[in-house]
């Protein structure tokens, strides 16, 4: 199959491989967070969820947000910056749109990978089919300019034959003369995400490929 690009989670196909794209923040945050040090990321759909397997892990510490907004009694929200050294083996991560894209990604391609500008050539050199479809995360099940950039940006690392999504993904980025710009093109809700974006925005500076490795309840696992 040619390598394609959806820009919702429920436009995706069954594929060999999978790249959840949720530039701003999950993916970012769990490739962020992984390559500080922690062991696993856990990402559940529900809020309650993901506080029973914070009960069940000692080890662990819970993260999410709902509109970019840290849910009240987590310890910490989603943003990459709150990840820079392990505080737990364990990260549980519930947010608005990434978590359920991986999920539903997971139930449909064989292989699950995220990708992200931070881990941008290395996500893309850990393809290793033509058999590849990319999964924009969106927000609340339609188009987000952000995640369709950062889609683009992998399309353009990657060969051989492309759907017209992911043509038109490829196309996309040469609109913006900077990953910040591409980034910053979405219309966001609540301010203060200025210093996540510019984080979200910078290019190549994580070398680890965040990989769904089974389910733990009904939790995504992620590791490298």
């Amino acid at each position: 199959m040619p390598l394609h690009v959806v820009f919702t989670p429920d436009e995706a196909a069954p594929a060999e491989i999978g790249i959840v794209v949720d530039v701003l923040r999950a993916t970012s945050t769990i490739a962020q967070a992984l390559a500080s040090g922690y062991e696993r990321v856990l990402c559940c759909a529900e809020i309650e969820e993901a506080r029973a397997l914070r009960a069940k892990l000692p080890d662990s510490i819970l993260g999410g947000e709902r509109k970019a907004v840290r849910v009240e009694g987590f310890d910490v929200g989603a943003s990459p910056r709150e990840f820079l050294e392990p505080l737990a083996s364990t990260l549980i991560l519930s947010t608005t749109n990434g978590t359920r894209a991986i999920l539903k990604t997971a139930r449909r391609c064989d292989r699950v990978l995220l990708g992200s500008l931070l881990n941008l050539t290395a996500v893309a050199e850990a393809v290793e089919s033509d058999d590849v479809v990319v999964v924009c995360a969106g927000f609340q099940g339609v188009f987000a300019l952000d995640d369709a950039y950062c889609a683009g940006r992998i399309v353009r690392l990657l060969k051989g034959p492309r759907t017209d999504s992911a043509v038109a993904a490829g196309l996309l980025t040469h609109a913006f003369d900077s990953s910040l710009d591409g980034l910053n093109a979405r219309t966001y809700g609540p301010p203060g995400l200025e210093e996540d974006i510019a984080f979200c925005a910078r290019e190549d500076v994580l070398d680890v490929v965040p990989r769904f490795a089974g389910l733990v309840g009904g939790a995504a696992e992620i590791r490298v």
